[in-house]
C-alpha cells in the first residue's frame, strides 16, 4: 500500500475540488469534473462524485496510488 501524504489546509474544511488543486494533482478546477464522474476519487475509501465535498481533518482522499490526507496546520 502506498504511503499517505498530509496535505495542510489553514481552515476547519476545504471543498474537494480545492483540495485537489492544493495538492497538485489538477491543474484548474476543469480536470476534477472528468475524475469524479469516472469514480476515481475516493474519500475514505468510498468513491465519490461531488466536487464540493467538505473534507475535514482526518480525511483520506485516494486517486490511484496516490494517498493524501488532510491535515490542520494546528495538528
Amino acid at each position: 500500500m502506498p504511503d499517505t501524504r498530509a496535505i495542510e489546509i489553514r481552515d476547519e474544511s476545504i471543498r474537494l475540488g480545492q483540495f485537489l488543486k492544493l495538492a497538485d494533482l489538477v491543474d484548474v478546477g476543469g480536470e476534477v469534473k472528468p475524475l469524479l464522474s469516472q469514480g476515481a476519487v475516493l474519500v475514505n475509501g468510498e468513491t465519490e462524485t461531488r466536487r464540493g465535498r467538505q473534507l475535514v481533518v482526518g480525511d483520506v482522499v485516494t486517486i490511484g496510488e496516490t494517498s493524501l490526507r488532510v491535515v490542520g496546520r494546528f495538528a
